[in-house]
């Protein structure tokens, strides 16, 4: 208490109504309200009123913080309204989901049912337009090629608007055929880029995947040159899968005749897909002077990217393990 020690060696004046020779006092004197304006009036001064004492009081305090304090005062409470020195505790409320997180969660939303944006129809087109909008203009990344650590990583389609995946996300191409994955993996310190379609048949699953490497160009944009094209081995499923019917150019087959014969050839075609499951992979280069694309990046945060390519399509992909990736 050395402060207060120093403190207390300074001269102090009582206060007092009866001017003009206070006396010194050891220790504070203590008034009531009432007393301090009865003495005035005795004294022909005019009345200190209540409301003025109570306010000007908590101008100048002196507070222990020790049980051993010199002045001997406790913890005074808060005089009137306690303004000034009263602090209220506001109840904790949970925290408001950003503006960004709100667009994209409506953005994911307006994903359901459309497959990828093949079947999409004009206004729910519209309404993604809308939603990719407003996050472009909310980009929290303005220089993405610089982002190693947000680019890195296997990203999933979940939306394009490039027609020419269209054929191939279309049961009517491959009938027994279901792409069951569009992705791309990027690594920013090798500058590769791998795109990859994973399908998924009656009997096996297998993919068919793109090898590329790239250059950055601009802070957002990026030149791809695809090198190599990679059709994976099959993979043989637990069992043969037949569907009730198949729509092959817009009429649908009843395949249930079929279910008999089907059964059984199973099994010989288990043994052929394990025979060929033990095989590698097939590798192709891919040698054509066009074989290159540009890929402009125009959002990017920890689980979400928006590009754009070639004649202004549009290509929304989500990183693998992100929450969006729920239902």
């Amino acid at each position: 208490m050395a402060f207060v020690s120093q403190f207390n060696q300074l001269p102090c004046k009582t206060l007092s109504l009866n001017p003009p020779h206070p006396q010194l006092s050891s220790k504070p004197s203590i008034f009531t309200i009432n007393s301090i304006g009865t003495g005035a009036r005795a004294a022909g001064k005019s009345a200190i009123s209540a409301r003025e004492f109570v306010w000007a009081r908590p101008a100048f305090k002196v507070r222990a913080v020790e049980n051993d304090d010199e002045w001997g005062y406790e913890k005074e409470e808060p005089f009137g309204d306690g303004s000034g020195v009263a602090v209220a505790e506001e109840e904790e409320k949970p925290l408001e989901p950003s503006e960004i997180y709100r667009l994209k969660k409506a953005l994911v939303d307006s994903f359901y049912g459309t497959d990828r944006g093949l079947g999409a129809s004009s206004e729910t087109r519209a309404e993604i337009v809308e939603l990719i909008t407003q996050l472009e203009a909310k980009n929290p990344t303005p220089a993405p090629t610089e982002a190693i650590s947000l680019l890195n990583g296997k990203w999933i389609l979940a939306y394009t608007s490039f027609s020419g995946l269209f054929p191939l996300l279309s049961r009517s191409t491959l009938p027994l055929v279901k792409v069951e994955e569009i992705s791309q993996t990027i690594d920013s310190e090798g500058f590769t880029v791998q795109n990859s379609v994973q399908f998924s048949g009656p009997l096996a699953t297998t993919s068919i995947s793109t090898n590329a490497t790239f250059e950055v160009r601009s802070p957002q944009r990026v030149q791809i040159k695809f090198e190599e094209g990679v059709i994976g081995t099959p993979q043989l499923t637990d069992s043969l899968v037949i569907p009730e019917n198949v729509e092959f150019f817009g009429q649908k087959i009843d395949l249930t005749p079929f279910h008999g014969i089907i059964s059984s050839i199973e099994n010989t075609a288990s043994s052929v897909a394990k025979t060929i499951s033990s095989q590698p992979p097939i590798k192709f280069s891919i040698s054509n002077t066009k074989a290159e694309s540009w890929l402009l990046t125009t959002y990017l945060d920890e689980d979400l990217r928006i590009s754009r390519g070639d004649g202004g399509s549009v290509y929304v992909l989500i990183k693998e393990g992100s929450a969006l990736l729920s239902p």
